[in-house]
């Protein structure tokens, strides 16, 4: 999600490469990238009203300047209807598939004015690692802390494991595979340096992920309380800041609102997001039964895709246009975030919220991991591209999808370890 620099990255080169410039991106080029792709002319609508130019008040153009920004400057902006229809669905006690549904229409222009917001907010502030993986991943984040307010701890995991799998294997598999059709003739290559540092990364977020469940299975059955696994899992929880996104360059595109009328639309942004997470959350076990739908396919397959669409569709322009270090720096770098950031800060804040949540995310959910990680690592090991890998992991994401989709997976775990936290 974010803009492309040009002439201060090719300074920046000069500076690097002791005067010699370079044409080949760079890792941290493709980071910056990652940030704010909303802004860029993929997802931004150019949406100028002859309208406001007539208005003489110069206060009142301000204001309808930022509304047609905010509202009008994205190519999604045909689903804002369904944040409005969604709150009157739930007002008026309409079947609770149909609140969901409209939920998750409405929270997709959310997520990417949110991220067009945070990149509003950078041009004038300097962009910060922090800002971009807090804001850059409001949704998942917002979701997964609802979920635990409600002791839904199923519905947590399933959800930004989702969102792992499917920046791995459906945006990136679904990136290649249509890139390299539309460049069968072109070379396609891409800096390896930037998908061995994000499969590093993915490796200590499995490690972190696994050894709680390990532990479990190793433990004795009379002996096994889940106070061990949950503290194993705190502590795995301090690794957050282990993947910087911080760059100090500037950005080619300038600032389109100015900065405390980002902040507040971001606050009002963030507020609706909420407001449809929380139905989400509610409402997602009646739609599971509504459509004959497992818990687990829709928290793994529905709401990853629908929530990130805006990120999603950028990642694959991009890789139409042979562009596939800024394609790698969305997919790997939201999926790398997701695991060394929200992951653990959903821990950490359940902790403070006296629930116990531990990473122990079973057996199922650990091997599809695991097993899309090392696919992932190795079909970007050799620094180039074609059609033929990308429908390899687009494959690998269809045999997961097909295997949640016919597993009865429950909205609540039984096991001991989700558990409000008892005073001794």
């Amino acid at each position: 999600m974010s803009s492309i620099s040009t002439e201060s990255s090719s300074n920046l080169s000069l500076l690097e490469n002791g005067g010699g410039g370079s044409d080949k991106p760079t890792a941290e080029t493709s980071r910056r990238v990652r940030r704010t792709v909303s802004a860029s002319s993929l997802i931004r609508k150019r949406s100028d009203l002859k309208l406001i130019s007539r208005v003489r008040w110069e206060f009142m153009r301000r204001i309808l300047t930022n509304l047609q920004e905010v509202l009008l400057g994205t190519k999604l902006f045909i689903l804002f209807p369904a944040v409005p229809l969604a709150v009157v669905a739930h007002r008026y006690d309409c079947p609770r598939a149909w609140v969901f549904a409209l939920s998750l229409l409405g929270l997709t222009p959310l997520a990417e004015r949110i991220s067009f917001l945070t990149e509003q907010i950078a041009f004038h502030t300097g962009p910060t690692g922090l800002m971009n993986a807090t804001c850059g991943n409001a949704t998942e984040m917002i979701i997964a802390i609802l979920a635990v307010g409600q002791r839904k701890m199923r519905i947590v995991k399933l959800s930004l494991l989702g969102s792992i799998l499917s920046n791995l294997l459906f945006v990136l598999g679904t990136s290649l595979f249509l890139g390299g059709i539309s460049n069968l003739r072109k070379h396609q290559s891409f800096d390896p340096r930037q998908g061995d540092m994000n499969s590093m990364l993915l490796y200590l977020a499995l490690l972190c992920q696994t050894l709680p469940m390990i532990m479990r299975f190793t433990m004795e059955a009379e002996e096994y309380d889940g106070s061990d696994v949950v503290v194993l899992s705190r502590a795995s929880s301090f690794r957050e800041d282990v993947y910087d996104d911080d760059v100090s360059d500037k950005e080619e595109e300038g600032a389109v609102i100015g900065m405390w009328s980002a902040i507040f639309w971001l606050i009002i942004m963030t507020l609706l997001v909420a407001l449809l997470s929380d139905y989400l959350v509610s409402t997602i076990q009646d739609a599971a039964d509504s459509w004959g739908l497992s818990v687990g396919f829709i928290g793994i397959i529905l709401l990853p895709i629908v929530g990130n669409a805006a990120e999603h569709a950028g990642a694959v322009i991009f890789a139409f246009r042979n562009k596939l270090d800024i394609t790698l720096g969305i997919a790997l770098g939201s999926a790398t975030q997701i695991a060394l950031f929200v992951v653990p800060v959903t821990v950490l804040v359940a902790w403070t919220m006296g629930i116990e949540m531990d990473l122990n995310f079973n057996l199922l959910e650990t091997a599809c991991l695991a097993m899309s990680i090392i696919v992932t690592s190795l079909v970007l090991q050799d620094g180039t591209s074609n059609y033929m890998k990308g429908l390899v992991l687009l494959l690998c994401y269809f045999v997961i999808a097909a295997c949640f989709f016919v597993s009865n997976s429950p909205s609540t775990e039984t096991n001991i370890t989700n558990h409000t936290i008892t005073k001794r």
